[in-house]
Parts: C-alpha cells; sequence; structure tokens
C-alpha cells in the first residue's frame, strides 16, 4: 500500500507537470500545458484531458514502486538485470517525465542518482555499460543510457557530464556500420532496425542538447531506417529482409518523425500498420516485447496528433491500468521495474515533459 508520503510526492510532481511550475520546457510549453493545449496543436488533440484520476492513481503507484526498488548506488532491477544501465535510464526517464530534475522536485534525489549510476559506469571509450549485467545486447543499454543524459544534461551540475556524455556520443558515431546502422555490440559489423532507432533517439537528443554529432551520420542512419520499411508499412529486422512486427515498426515510424518526416507516404503507411495493433484489452498476440513496443507507439502517435492519437493513448493508457499490480509494477519478462519503468514513461505522454518527446 502506498504511504501517504509517497502519494503527495507524486501528486506534487504530476501537478508540477500540468500547471507547467518545474521549467523543463519553454515558457512557451509550459503555458500552454496549464491552458490544456501544446504550442502547436489545438485543445483537442494534447490528450491532457486523458489523465483521468485513475491515470493519475497508476502513475502514482509506479512512481512510488520505482523510488523504493531503487539502489544506493541508484541502479534498478531485479536478479541479473539488476546492475542494467537501460533500466536504469529508463527509471530515470519516468521521473523526469513527472517533473523531476537532477536534486529537485519530488523525485530529485532519485533522478541524480540515476544520473550518477550511468557517469560512474561510462568507460574510458564511452562506452555505458556494466560488465556483469546479464543484457544480451549493451549497444540497447549505451543507447538509453546516453539518451537519459542527454535529456538531463544541464539540469545537474556534475562537471564531467559533458565531457563523458561525448565520450557516449562519439562512440555511437563511431561504431556505425557500412549500412548506416547498429547492432548487439560496439561494432561496425552488422545491423537491427531496433538498436540502429535506439541510437538514433540518442543522438537527437544529444545533438538537441547542443552535442555535436555528424550531419553525414545522421543522414546515413535515416537512409537505413527508410530503406527498412515494407510495403505493408511495417518494418524488416534486418536489411536480408523479413516480416514486419508491431514492436520495431512502432521504433520505425518515430524514427522517421525524429528525422523530420512529418509527412508522406512512408509515414502514412507505418501509422497505419501500427493502428491495426490497436489495444484492446487482448494482448497475447502482443506480448513479445510488448513494452518496447508500446514505449514507440505511443510516441509516434503523440506525434501524429489528431484521431490516432485520441484513439491509442485511451486504449494503451486502459490496458496499462488493468495489468498493473498492487505494488505498483508490471510484469514483464526482463523484471517489474523495467515494466514499471515503461508503463510509467507511456502514461505521462500527454504531459510532453521530456524534450525527446516534445512535438
Amino acid at each position: 500500500m502506498l504511504t501517504a508520503n509517497a502519494i503527495a510526492r507524486c501528486q506534487a510532481a504530476l501537478l508540477g507537470v500540468l500547471i507547467g511550475s518545474v521549467a523543463l520546457v519553454s515558457p512557451f510549453h509550459a503555458q500552454a500545458l496549464a491552458a490544456g493545449t501544446s504550442a502547436d496543436e489545438t485543445p483537442d488533440s494534447t490528450g491532457v484531458e486523458f489523465m483521468t484520476p485513475a491515470t493519475m492513481r497508476s502513475i502514482e503507484k509506479s512512481l512510488a514502486y520505482l523510488a523504493e526498488k531503487q539502489r544506493e548506488d541508484g541502479a534498478f532491477g531485479s536478479g541479473g538485470w539488476s546492475r542494467n544501465v537501460a533500466i536504469c535510464a529508463l527509471a530515470g526517464m519516468a521521473f523526469v517525465a513527472s517533473g523531476s530534475t537532477p536534486d529537485e522536485g519530488p523525485y530529485g534525489a532519485e533522478v541524480s542518482r540515476c544520473v550518477d549510476f550511468l557517469l560512474n559506469n561510462v568507460g574510458d571509450e564511452g562506452f555505458v555499460h556494466v560488465s556483469d549485467d546479464m543484457g544480451h545486447g549493451p549497444m540497447y543499454g549505451h543507447g538509453f543510457a546516453t539518451l537519459f543524459l542527454a535529456e538531463t544534461y544541464g539540469m545537474t551540475r556534475r562537471a564531467d557530464m559533458r565531457e563523458k556524455l561525448t565520450k557516449a556520443v562519439n562512440l555511437i558515431v563511431d561504431t556505425q556500420n557500412a549500412e548506416g546502422g547498429w547492432r548487439y555490440q560496439p561494432q561496425r559489423n552488422d545491423a537491427d532496425i531496433s538498436v540502429t532507432i535506439c541510437q538514433i533517439m540518442a543522438l537527437r537528443s544529444a545533438r538537441n542538447a547542443g552535442i555535436y554529432v555528424p550531419a553525414r551520420t545522421i543522414e546515413r542512419c535515416i537512409e537505413y531506417v527508410k530503406r527498412s520499411q515494407n510495403a505493408d508499412g511495417g518494418f524488416m529486422y534486418m536489411m536480408t529482409g523479413g516480416p514486419s512486427q508491431f514492436p520495431r515498426s512502432a521504433a520505425g515510424v518515430v524514427a522517421l518523425y525524429s528525422a523530420g518526416v512529418y509527412e508522406g507516404a512512408d509515414l502514412e503507411r507505418g501509422l497505419n500498420y501500427i493502428m491495426e495493433n490497436l489495444p484492446r484489452g487482448n494482448v497475447l498476440n502482443r506480448e513479445s516485447h510488448y513494452f518496447y513496443g508500446h514505449y514507440y507507439a505511443v510516441q509516434a502517435m503523440w506525434h501524429a496528433g489528431g484521431d490516432r492519437w485520441r484513439t491509442w493513448y485511451p486504449a494503451i493508457r486502459d490496458e496499462l491500468i488493468a495489468r498493473q499490480r498492487e505494488d505498483g509494477s508490471w510484469s514483464d519478462q526482463i523484471c517489474p521495474e523495467y515494466g514499471a519503468a515503461m508503463a510509467a514513461i507511456i502514461l505521462q505522454m500527454p504531459t510532453n515533459y521530456l524534450p525527446i518527446f516534445q512535438r
């Protein structure tokens, strides 16, 4: 059961988001959120009106759960995932999405510990990784960690943050393969769409934060994503071909938006493919990489706006709330902390608070 203090912390964080009281966005965005709109959307398209009391309670429980599960060194996770940098980064993003920044806000201490853990595990070559982590794809972890560090860059007083973030970005740039993508290891051998999109998001956030990213690196990875799209609008796993799948296709559409593709046949086909997987309460056919897929799908629909957003968000919101455990977590093949972090990010999408998600 949540303590009164935990509930108060969550309510304070979420209230700060909805009225724009914490300056993570421009004053214009803060004013727009307070009025129930974003800076460039009509009042009925933002989704802030979808933040129901049940949604708020679900978010409160998930953030309180994550705060309870964080270790002193900043890490999260269960079993062999207990020092996974991706889970730490995603949990940190969930806290920031509620309005907290390093050392500021109801979850400021938790955000700071996330930053500390990740920076303390940046190697000499810039690789963000923990050697005893059981994750099979360390470049996933590196991508999410770099994304979180870029999102929080400028919010912390750590003098070494720019240097380490720059090294992490340079490692991504230096390991891009001939096709324009990345795979599990920081090597140029091969690539797949899923790992590639993770690096694209990290590079976009870093560039937005003022870290240099070569234009050619961005051009090549976007070319890779576009070549990976199948005729049905979904995305193949590797350039050797293969069928579309919901999780990587949702990520592929987000990559198009990240590249500045806001309209056109490729984007429409991708959005239509995702809509075929609209959450309907029966999740059996979407259990594989469930949270990964919906993490990207809600971003895609947020950027699409309009009827797609108004249809998608309530569907995934209600499905997640129905699946949440009493302790605030969600069941997942990786670990419950991963599920809680991903679900909290998804549910908080209407707050428009993380810079990488802003329209």
